[in-house]
Protein backbone atom coordinates (compact mmCIF):
# COMPACT_ATOMS: atom_id res chain seq x y z
CA UNK A 1 0.00 0.00 0.00
CA UNK A 2 1.46 3.68 -1.20
CA UNK A 3 0.66 6.50 0.17
CA UNK A 4 0.25 10.02 -0.76
CA UNK A 5 0.76 13.27 0.71
CA UNK A 6 -0.30 16.73 -1.02
CA UNK A 7 -0.71 20.20 0.79
CA UNK A 8 -0.18 23.61 0.15
CA UNK A 9 0.36 27.01 1.99
CA UNK A 10 0.15 30.32 1.44
CA UNK A 11 2.56 32.71 3.21
CA UNK A 12 2.72 36.30 3.27
CA UNK A 13 6.33 36.30 2.59
CA UNK A 14 8.55 36.48 -0.80
CA UNK A 15 8.97 33.39 -3.17
CA UNK A 16 12.74 34.43 -2.06
CA UNK A 17 12.34 34.62 1.49
CA UNK A 18 10.26 30.75 1.64
CA UNK A 19 13.26 29.41 -0.61
CA UNK A 20 15.48 30.41 1.74
CA UNK A 21 14.08 29.28 4.46
CA UNK A 22 13.29 25.87 2.93
CA UNK A 23 16.37 25.58 0.72
CA UNK A 24 18.50 25.23 3.90
CA UNK A 25 18.75 21.81 5.59
CA UNK A 26 19.73 23.24 9.13
CA UNK A 27 16.45 24.81 9.45
CA UNK A 28 13.98 21.76 8.85
CA UNK A 29 13.64 21.15 12.16
CA UNK A 30 12.69 24.73 12.87
CA UNK A 31 9.25 23.71 10.92
CA UNK A 32 9.45 19.91 10.74
CA UNK A 33 7.99 18.83 13.99
CA UNK A 34 9.25 15.22 13.41
CA UNK A 35 12.87 16.45 12.25
CA UNK A 36 15.18 16.08 14.56
CA UNK A 37 18.13 16.69 12.63
CA UNK A 38 19.31 16.62 9.66
CA UNK A 39 23.42 16.19 9.08
CA UNK A 40 24.87 16.86 5.49
CA UNK A 41 26.52 14.14 3.77
CA UNK A 42 27.67 15.91 0.42
CA UNK A 43 26.10 19.09 -0.99
CA UNK A 44 23.02 16.59 -2.30
CA UNK A 45 23.18 13.80 0.38
CA UNK A 46 21.93 14.13 3.65
CA UNK A 47 21.14 12.08 6.95
CA UNK A 48 17.41 12.87 9.05
CA UNK A 49 17.14 11.78 12.09
CA UNK A 50 13.00 11.64 12.92
CA UNK A 51 11.39 11.53 16.29
CA UNK A 52 7.56 9.67 15.80
CA UNK A 53 5.42 8.16 18.09
CA UNK A 54 6.38 4.58 18.76
CA UNK A 55 9.51 4.70 16.75
CA UNK A 56 12.66 7.20 16.13
CA UNK A 57 14.21 6.20 12.94
CA UNK A 58 16.52 7.62 10.46
CA UNK A 59 16.96 7.70 6.44
CA UNK A 60 19.31 8.62 4.06
CA UNK A 61 17.92 11.17 1.22
CA UNK A 62 19.58 12.55 -2.01
CA UNK A 63 18.49 15.76 -3.59
CA UNK A 64 17.55 14.51 -7.21
CA UNK A 65 16.66 18.60 -8.52
CA UNK A 66 17.19 21.53 -7.13
CA UNK A 67 15.69 24.66 -9.15
CA UNK A 68 16.14 28.06 -7.21
CA UNK A 69 13.19 29.83 -6.01
CA UNK A 70 11.57 27.18 -7.93
CA UNK A 71 11.42 23.52 -6.69
CA UNK A 72 13.11 20.90 -4.60
CA UNK A 73 13.14 17.24 -4.57
CA UNK A 74 14.38 14.12 -2.91
CA UNK A 75 14.18 10.28 -2.83
CA UNK A 76 15.59 8.06 0.05
CA UNK A 77 18.42 5.79 -0.52
CA UNK A 78 18.19 3.91 2.77
CA UNK A 79 15.73 3.70 5.59
CA UNK A 80 11.76 4.73 5.18
CA UNK A 81 11.20 4.63 1.59
CA UNK A 82 9.92 7.85 -0.07
CA UNK A 83 9.97 10.68 -2.52
CA UNK A 84 8.92 14.18 -2.44
CA UNK A 85 8.89 17.84 -4.00
CA UNK A 86 8.28 21.61 -2.84
CA UNK A 87 7.74 23.83 -5.11
CA UNK A 88 7.18 27.40 -4.79
CA UNK A 89 4.72 30.13 -6.16
CA UNK A 90 4.99 33.75 -6.52
CA UNK A 91 1.15 35.05 -5.75
CA UNK A 92 2.65 38.60 -5.57
CA UNK A 93 5.65 40.49 -4.76
CA UNK A 94 4.99 39.72 -0.64
CA UNK A 95 3.08 36.65 -1.33
CA UNK A 96 3.70 33.30 -2.45
CA UNK A 97 2.38 29.05 -2.06
CA UNK A 98 4.60 26.13 -1.12
CA UNK A 99 3.00 22.98 -2.31
CA UNK A 100 4.23 19.79 -0.52
CA UNK A 101 3.74 16.22 -2.57
CA UNK A 102 5.67 13.44 -0.78
CA UNK A 103 5.09 9.37 -1.90
CA UNK A 104 6.20 7.02 0.34
CA UNK A 105 5.39 3.59 1.86
CA UNK A 106 4.28 2.71 5.31
CA UNK A 107 5.82 -0.14 7.08
CA UNK A 108 4.88 -1.30 10.52
CA UNK A 109 2.00 -0.71 12.55
CA UNK A 110 2.28 3.16 13.53
CA UNK A 111 3.00 3.99 9.29
CA UNK A 112 -0.06 1.92 8.20
CA UNK A 113 -2.22 3.74 11.14
CA UNK A 114 -1.07 7.15 9.93
CA UNK A 115 -1.73 6.60 6.53
CA UNK A 116 -5.53 4.85 7.31
CA UNK A 117 -6.41 7.68 9.58
CA UNK A 118 -4.89 10.28 7.41
CA UNK A 119 -2.46 11.33 10.01
CA UNK A 120 0.28 11.76 7.86
CA UNK A 121 -1.69 14.34 6.15
CA UNK A 122 -2.26 16.41 9.45
CA UNK A 123 1.08 16.34 10.26
CA UNK A 124 2.33 17.50 6.95
CA UNK A 125 -0.60 20.29 7.47
CA UNK A 126 0.95 21.37 10.88
CA UNK A 127 4.36 21.61 9.76
CA UNK A 128 3.49 23.43 7.16
CA UNK A 129 1.72 25.82 9.28
CA UNK A 130 4.74 25.91 11.00
CA UNK A 131 6.84 26.73 8.13
CA UNK A 132 4.21 30.00 7.50
CA UNK A 133 5.03 30.87 11.07
CA UNK A 134 8.72 30.89 10.96
CA UNK A 135 9.18 32.15 7.49
CA UNK A 136 7.09 35.25 8.16
CA UNK A 137 8.62 36.24 11.07
CA UNK A 138 11.48 35.77 9.57
CA UNK A 139 10.36 37.99 6.67
CA UNK A 140 8.90 40.38 9.43
CA UNK A 141 11.86 40.88 10.52
CA UNK A 142 13.63 41.45 7.82
CA UNK A 143 11.03 44.16 6.83
CA UNK A 144 11.80 45.97 9.80
CA UNK A 145 15.50 45.82 9.77
CA UNK A 146 15.47 47.52 6.51
CA UNK A 147 13.13 49.91 7.21
CA UNK A 148 9.88 49.01 5.01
Amino acid sequence: MSSSIVETIDVNAPVADSWALWSDATQWPRFLSHVERVDPIDAHTFTWWLRLPGANKSFTAELTEVVAEDRIAWRTTAGVQHAGVVTFHRLSDTTSRVALQIEYEPHGFVEYLGALTNLDKTLANYDLGQFKRVVEDTAAHHLTVRGG
